[in-house]
């Protein structure tokens, strides 16, 4: 299989409507890939809070328009990054969108675990509440948004809902890029998956972004890594390493699930 993931730049003095023609273009440049990947939040910046009511689009909105567009143009599984959603009801979501090579949804994913404790996204932004997988020829997708890469059990339970690679669009901060590389190793070694994670370049609200993104195999091997510019990570790998590894080392088998948790100590 081969992937694409854009590391693209969100810059404040680029219009969404004018990264939304350009990130569509790169796609249509990734012809021949199977999966390409986009990262979080590109329209808008991750970090650029108040622009997220603001720039917020129904899920059939602009972006899903260009990326449906592209994907088919292109003749690839697009994982389109995420966007700020708006709802019937008028809640926000930091929502991703995973389309097929005839443009066609496939499947979209409302973030889970929204990050900024008291503020930002985690007051902003609705919770998502449904695991969502992908079945590609060849693999099973696993979806996760960020945030997501710091709870263990959420990617357990896309591994146990049947997924072999693990897709993770990001906007990482610089000042924390230690823990995007450790986490995204982390995930794969537990899981005996692939993780792809793509993260973003340039600066969103003033947070400089980690960049580096990266492909891990399932034994927690880097494939590729991006450095902290725009980019284009292009890696081939072999889905089927995923059955491989799980019976060389068959350590999900040995779980432990349903433990009683200790009663207080009086």
């Amino acid at each position: 299989m081969r992937a694409s993931l854009i590391q693209i730049a969100v810059n404040e003095d680029e219009t969404a409507e004018a990264r939304r023609l350009r990130a569509a273009s790169l796609v249509r440049a990734q012809a021949g890939a199977d999966l390409v990947v986009l990262p979080e939040l590109w329209t808008t910046g991750a970090f650029a809070f108040e622009e997220f009511a603001a720039r917020a689009e129904p899920l059939e909105g602009p972006t899903y328009e260009a990326m449906a567009k592209a994907a088919s143009e292109a003749g690839v599984w697009l994982h389109a990054g995420s966007f700020p959603e708006r709802d019937e009801r008028g809640a926000l979501y930091n929502t991703s969108l995973v389309f097929s090579p005839s443009g066609d949804l496939a499947a979209a994913y409302r973030k889970i675990h929204r990050f900024g404790f008291d503020k930002g996204e985690a007051v902003l932004m609705s919770a998502g509440d449904t695991l969502v997988t992908v079945a590609l020829p060849g693999t099973t997708l696993g979806v996760a948004t960020c945030y997501d890469l710091r709870f263990p059990e959420l990617f357990r339970a896309l591994v146990d809902a049947g997924a072999e690679t693990l897709v993770v669009p990001a906007g990482w901060p610089e000042r924390r890029r230690a823990h995007w590389t450790l986490l995204a190793r982390a995930r794969a070694v537990e899981n005996q998956a692939f993780v792809l994670a793509c993260g973003t370049a340039g600066t969103h609200a003033g947070m400089p972004q980690a960049g580096h993104s990266i492909v891990v195999d399932p034994w927690g091997e880097v494939l590729a890594e991006a450095g902290s510019g725009e980019e284009v990570l292009t890696v081939e790998f072999d889905p089927a390493e995923v059955g491989r590894t799980r019976e060389r080392f068959p350590a999900l088998k040995d779980r432990v699930l349903g433990l009683d948790r200790p009663a207080p100590r009086a």
